[in-house]
């Protein structure tokens, strides 16, 4: 990392202030400075004081280390692309945040994921979207019929990290960035669990052509190029042609189309626009057969005859669990405070309840002093 001057340190307070989207004189008033000040501030012609610099990074809800720190790449690029002036999005910011995270945690104890080292080719039809998700499955340990289960485990193995929050209904899906070989991704756990994972897997494409950045506002509406036959991709990654086309025809012969589905689009874990489309798509039913299946709302009765069970994958605030548990093994090892621990872990964990710092030899002393 370069020096931080405080022409530098000014400049990124100036930055993270036009990505917040508010004025000189707006963050004056929220951290007890004159404009004036806010303004030599930024052009690095007045110090400023740790309180102050405190103050500042609360009112533009970033962290204080975050003015000291190299930004990633990835971002870095964006931003650029985007232009100084452009407000972040909320998952803009919480991506950045979330990109740092896992920088400072994987830089202290590398993540026990495999990374890709080369990129995929980019699907330019159809046809090679289908052959990418069944390389896919096989990449993820899928066989080619099976519903995709445990996706966030899966996805980490790979190098993936899938995080979830809930963003609200009116910002994006989902969005990754890449840092160090790995993917960080960020899913808006909002979303009912269909939605959801369609976005996990539709991220999973992303990640394997190696997109450095991107933030999908409506996974499955997409109209660029690239972006359909990701979420393509998406759709047969989830639901397997071959499979998926045995067991609906299966039970619409015997029992109907809305009883297959609700059957299959519970047993694959897809909401019903998902599985409209790519029973659409693979010719497996006609235009009003999709729209019949788009309308089906599975019941507590249906649930009960057809002995489903819910499973809500990525619910909530969630992480994965080889992120989690880096993240002990450094308390454990007393590389970072319990305190910065429970940061890092967004709060699911209790300070209390974090393990204790590991029993050290007598002598390990003197690896420090000798």
């Amino acid at each position: 990392m370069g020096e931080i001057t405080p022409e530098s340190l000014g400049l990124r307070i100036r930055e993270a202030r036009a990505r917040a989207g508010i004025s000189q004189q707006h963050l004056g008033e929220q951290v007890g400075l004159e404009r004036t000040a806010v303004n030599k501030i930024e052009a690095g012609t007045r110090k400023v004081s740790a309180l102050e610099l405190s103050d500042i990074a609360r009112a533009l809800r970033v962290r204080m280390a975050a003015f000291f720190e190299e930004p990633v790449a990835a971002v870095v690029a964006h931003r650029s692309s985007q232009g100084l002036d452009t407000v972040d999005s909320q998952i803009d910011a919480l991506l950045a945040d979330l990109a740092d995270e896992v920088r400072l945690v994987h830089s202290l104890r590398p993540l026990t994921v495999a990374a890709l080292t080369e990129a995929w080719e980019r699907p330019d039809s159809e046809e090679k979207a289908e052959a990418m998700a069944a390389r896919a499955r096989g990449l993820l340990s899928y066989d080619q019929a099976e519903p995709v289960r445990a996706i966030q485990n899966h996805l980490a193995a790979v190098g993936l990290l899938v995080f979830t929050r809930p963003l609200g209904a009116d910002t994006a899906d989902a969005g990754t960035i890449l840092i160090d070989g790995l993917g960080v991704c960020l899913v808006n756990s909002t979303q009912r669990v269909g939605r959801r994972r369609l976005a996990a897997a539709h991220e999973l494409g992303h990640f394997l052509v190696k997109d450095a950045y991107t933030v999908d506002w409506r996974v499955a509406d997409a109209d660029e190029p690239m972006e359909s036959r990701l979420d393509a991709f998406a759709r047969a990654f989830l639901l397997p042609r071959e499979a998926v086309t045995a067991r609906w025809t299966e039970i619409a012969e015997r029992s109907g189309t809305r009883t297959a589905a609700v059957v299959v689009g519970s047993e694959y874990r897809v909401d019903m626009s998902t599985l409209a489309r790519r029973l659409s798509d693979l010719g497996v039913v006609s235009a009003s057969e999709a729209g019949d299946i788009r309308a089906v709302r599975t019941t507590q009765a249906d649930m009960i005859e057809f002995d489903l069970h819910t499973t809500e994958e990525l619910a909530g605030t969630t992480q994965p669990r080889a992120f989690q548990r880096a993240v002990l093994e450094l308390v454990r090892e007393e590389e970072i405070s319990r305190e910065r621990a429970a940061d890092l872990l967004w709060g699911l964990v209790d300070v209390e309840d974090l393990p204790a710092p590991r029993p050290r030899e007598r002598t390990a002393i003197w690896e420090y002093v000798s």
